[in-house]
């Protein structure tokens, strides 16, 4: 919108003869007319103005100056900084000033049509037919030609760019190089219009093409797409920044010079001949008399435009404002962009309006005061007054001559802000869902550098606390948990509490606008949202997820696990589900437990408890991944949930059984048990104990006690009843390496000659595993002594489990006459003879690599005695495992009267296989002798070898002739060298390898 940003005065009127030129110097107005004649005018003597530049009065005639040019004057220019005025008419002519006495006449610029000044080098160019002239000011009273061109037609329109000079001619824009007189197309000058060239204060140019100005640089080259339009093709254009002021046939046109270069401000005048710049405005010359425009001050002019609702215009003339008054153009762009957001926002506009927020750096509470619904956590912060433009200022209040900056732009509210059409429907549209999308991203740019800011604050206020420093009281009143572990945050963090304000109203537009997951990946980052409004808000939208990010992130755990698990209950119960609590499940709470087994242990394991029973896989691999200390758990449980300890126990040792410790073995292993004691209990008052049942827990205890390493048998021992679990009493036994004692109960106790093989074969299979590789077959002579000699096996089983301590020494009787009284399973039976150093035999296996050895060396027969012999078991184990038993010392503990015809099916084998291994030895030892015999003849071959050596031979390491030394021959039988020089090179050979090996 067009606007005032000059003021038209009068300066003189009715001049006597036409002015064709005019200028000023100071506040003096030259006027150079048609018959030659200078007039000077000057403000009236009473004025008091500065004398520096141009007043706004009438002025009146001072004197005239007849006979200063023979010729009509076409232009004029004052040089300041030389004191001289230049004329142009019939020639260009220098005079001094103030007293206008000639100083020198270019006589050879006699034609000259145009001209233009380099003021800063003194150089003047001007055209005259098809040739360009250049003069230099020698500093005094003369000028000094310095070159002349050609060109290819008149030149129109001449400026100075740079080093080089610029042509306007008939048909083409040039660019001509001083230093070598070389001409450069630009681009077509206009059809009707003529060319006009114009020197911007930057050292660039504007061309004019019929109304449109294009900008080049100084070497011809297009800087910018954009162009300047004017309504019609300008005649003269003068540049006053910001703008551009072009003289039209019938007005003069003024354009901001930056783009899109919108119109300003169009001056109505008729028979303008003349536009030139002042000092401190812009002279217009008509036929008799002269107008001055004078700028109105950035300061008024932004004033008008803001007030009229032109706040881009605004704000593109607060960009040009002086430099010095930087801070004062910060405060006017600031209220321009607050009352230009305001505008839009109550037009709709809303997210331009929150661009204007941003660039204003309004505070956001004054944001976030329009949104009414949106809670925000109280606050100590004091909000800035808004800064906004007075749009109601009188025409006073814009006075042209008024002062650039002054309190014109003090805040009073905007009537379309103070008086809406409706309150009700403004308030339903500022909760609108445009109106909160804008607000979100409003809140998004403006939240890194809150945000940054508040952490740096945070920050600080620990290090001030790590050394002894403090910042004043803080209200322990008004704090909250920090985001991430943060501190509570004092009253006085400016930063932090803002920053609260922020994502507390960030969070309610997202769930406002139904962005549940941008909410939710907001609690998850670093925040600072309040936790109370928060909270109250999410429970009453049931947005259980972004609740229990929130107390994630304040390190409110409690509350979260607590939740989660009020939500897993709800799922599983019989009401109807909505989506919200489907999503929630007991494994939730594992996940969440998760990071805090490093951080807080006891928490892990006081929540874990919740979903041990219905997750406990998943919640014995949390006590694992989170590296919890096994034994801490097992407290725990021991304490707070003892029917799941054994499940942990288990489900720890089935995942990894080498992080159990042998005492948490042992404490599986008595739960174990203790489960089963109770089962034996329970059934031996009802009378139906049958220890041949294998219910699930003596399985799983059995399958422990075979398993399982770690634990400590002695203990398990006597908690053992005297007349039950016989099985597992024999287990344990076999892991304490009392592997006697364990077959007696196999043979007599359980009368199991298979479990008592199978004990045989896991012990044989174990020891030949062993480091030394050496299978030991000791353990079924074992097991053949307790079915040969039963008698004596009682005897050593009742001593031994005294000497153990698990019955007292009578029960050892009881025990020891029902071993006695027992009989051997199978038909067959036969006195035997008592083997006469039986007793010095070893029993059991030690724990070294020769466990399970038996010094069954003796060849004295047995004795009779009353002893029922297995002997049905016995043949059935030789034949069974013959190739483990040494056969010598089985047949030696066989009764003597065993028939040769019941040993077939062990000898059989045994004597086959032993005999096969004798062939096979002898073969490998004949063909073991034969390869001996091979290496002994190549040997012989080899010494056979036979070296010539003559006059002539030669050293083949230092080229010497042998001679009579002592010489060595290399394998191949040719190579002959001496032994001398032999033996320094196996030692150079040497010392090489040693230091190559030190080097690496």
């Amino acid at each position: 919108m067009v606007h005032n940003a000059y003021d038209s005065f009068q300066l003189l009127k009715d001049c006597p003869a036409r002015i064709d030129a005019v200028e000023s110097y100071g506040s003096t107005l030259f006027a150079g007319c048609y018959d030659g004649s200078l007039r000077i005018y000057s403000p009236p003597e009473s004025s008091a103005s500065d004398p520096s530049e141009l007043h706004q009065e009438t002025y009146v005639l001072e004197t005239t100056v007849a006979g200063f040019s023979k010729k009509p004057i076409v232009a004029m220019e004052v040089l300041a900084s030389r004191e001289l005025l230049l004329s142009l008419s019939e020639s260009i002519a220098f005079h001094g000033l103030p007293n206008l006495e000639t100083v020198a006449v270019i006589t050879k610029a006699k034609g000259a049509n145009a001209y233009s000044w380099d003021d800063r080098r003194g150089l003047l160019c001007f055209s005259r037919q098809k040739r360009v002239c250049v003069f230099k000011h020698d500093g005094g009273g003369g000028f000094v030609e310095v070159r002349d061109y050609g060109v290819p037609d008149t030149v129109k329109s001449i400026s100075w760019c740079g080093e080089n000079i610029c042509l306007g001619i008939k048909k083409e824009y040039l660019i001509l190089s001083t230093a070598n007189g070389t001409l450069s197309e630009v681009f077509p000058s206009g059809r009707v219009a003529p060319p006009l060239v114009i020197s911007l204060p930057s050292g660039e140019l504007l061309l004019g093409k019929e109304n449109i100005g294009v900008f080049v640089d100084q070497n011809g080259k297009l800087l910018q797409t954009e162009r300047i339009c004017w309504s019609e093709a300008p005649t003269s254009i003068v540049i006053q920044n910001p703008y551009a002021i072009a003289l039209l046939p019938r007005r003069v046109e003024v354009r901001l010079l930056r783009s899109p270069y919108p119109l300003i401000q169009t001056i109505v005048l008729q028979n303008i001949r003349r536009l030139v710049k002042s000092n401190n405005a812009v002279i217009v010359g008509l036929d008799n008399s002269v107008y001055v425009l004078f700028p109105v001050s950035i300061g008024a002019q932004i004033v008008q435009l803001t007030a009229s609702g032109n706040f881009e215009e605004a704000l593109a003339l607060c960009k040009v404002l002086p430099p010095e008054e930087s801070s004062l153009r910060a405060a006017k762009e600031s209220s321009i962009h607050t009352r230009f957001a305001h505008y839009l926002f109550e037009n709709g506009s809303y997210e331009e309006a929150m661009e204007h927020f941003l660039a204003s750096q309004v505070d956001i509470t004054h944001v976030l005061s329009m949104y009414p619904s949106i809670i925000l956590p109280k606050t100590t912060i004091i909000p800035q007054p808004d800064k906004m433009v007075d749009m109601s200022g009188d025409e006073a209040s814009l006075s042209r001559g008024s002062s650039g900056i002054s309190d014109d732009m003090e805040s009073s509210s905007p009537r379309y802000l103070l008086e809406p059409e409706d309150n009700a429907d403004l308030e339903s549209k500022k909760m609108s869902h445009n109106t909160l999308m804008a607000l979100i991203k409003y809140l998004q740019k403006r939240r890194p550098a809150v945000i940054e800011k508040a952490t740096s604050e945070g920050t600080e206020e620990v290090i001030s606390d790590a050394v002894g420093k403090t910042y004043g009281a803080y209200d322990s009143s008004k704090s909250k948990k920090s985001s991430k572990g943060r501190s509570m945050i004092p009253l006085n963090s400016g930063a932090r509490e803002m920053a609260a304000i922020l994502d507390t109203a960030l969070l309610q537009a997202l769930l406002h606008t139904g962005q549940s997951g941008a909410a939710i990946e907001l609690l998850k980052g670093v925040n600072y949202c309040d936790v109370k409004i928060c909270e109250e808000i999410l429970m009453k939208s049931k947005n259980y997820s972004a609740l229990l990010e929130l107390f994630k992130s304040n390190s409110m755990h409690h509350e979260a696990l607590k939740l989660l698990n009020q939500l897993a209950g709800e799922s599983k119960s019989d009401q109807s589900q909505t989506e919200v609590t489907q999503i929630f499940s007991p494994e939730l709470i594992i996940e969440y437990l998760k990071p805090l087994c490093r951080t807080d242990p006891m928490l892990v394991l006081e929540y874990s408890m919740l979903v041990l029973e219905s997750c406990p896989t998943q919640t014995i691999d949390l006590f694992l991944s989170g590296n919890i200390s096994a034994d801490l758990v097992n407290s725990y449980l021991k304490q707070h949930a003892p029917n799941m300890q054994g499940r942990y126990l288990e489900l720890m040792m089935a995942m990894n059984e080498t992080a159990v410790s042998g005492n948490l073995q042992n404490e599986m292993v008595q739960i174990y048990l203790s489960e089963v004691l109770d089962l034996y209990a329970a059934k031996s008052a009802q009378q139906k104990w049958d220890e041949k049942d294998h219910p699930p827990e003596r399985k799983k205890l059995l399958s422990a006690l075979e398993s399982i390493s770690g634990y400590s048998p002695q203990p398990l021992l006597k908690r053992l009843p005297r007349d039950a679990l016989y099985e597992e009493r024999a287990v344990i036994l076999g892991k304490m390496n009392q592997h006697e004692l364990a077959l007696s109960i196999y043979v007599h106790k359980l009368h199991a000659p298979d479990l008592a093989l199978a004990y045989c074969d896991r012990i044989y299979e174990s020891v030949s595993y062993l480091p030394s590789g050496k299978p030991s077959s000791n353990i079924y002579l074992t097991v053949l002594q307790i079915y040969l000699n039963p008698k004596k096996s009682a005897k050593d089983f009742a001593k031994r489990i005294v000497a153990l301590g698990s019955f007292e020494s009578s029960e050892t009787t009881k025990m020891m006459d029902s071993v006695l009284s027992s009989k051997a399973k199978g038909g067959r039976s036969k006195k035997i003879v008592a083997i006469e150093g039986a007793e010095d035999m070893r029993v059991g296996l030690s724990s070294s690599t020769d466990s399970g050895r038996s010094d069954v060396d003796t060849e004295e027969p047995l004795e009779e005695g009353d002893s029922t012999v297995m002997i049905s078991e016995v043949l059935d184990l030789l034949s069974q495992r013959w190739e483990r038993i040494n056969g010598a010392q089985a047949l030696k503990l066989l009764p003597r009267e065993t028939k040769l015809q019941n040993l077939l099916p062990f000898l059989a084998p045994l004597l086959r296989n032993s005999s096969e291994a004798h062939r096979n030895f002898s073969v490998i030892k004949s063909l073991r002798q034969s390869e001996n015999l091979q290496v002994k003849e190549e040997l012989y071959k080899h010494r056979k070898g036979v070296a010539q050596v003559t006059s002539d031979s030669m050293c083949s390491l230092c080229n010497k002739k042998i001679g009579t030394s002592v010489f060595a021959v290399y394998p191949n039988g040719k190579t002959l060298v001496h032994f001398v020089c032999f033996r320094d090179s196996q030692g150079m050979k040497a010392v090489s390898k040693t230091s190559h090996g030190r080097r690496r």
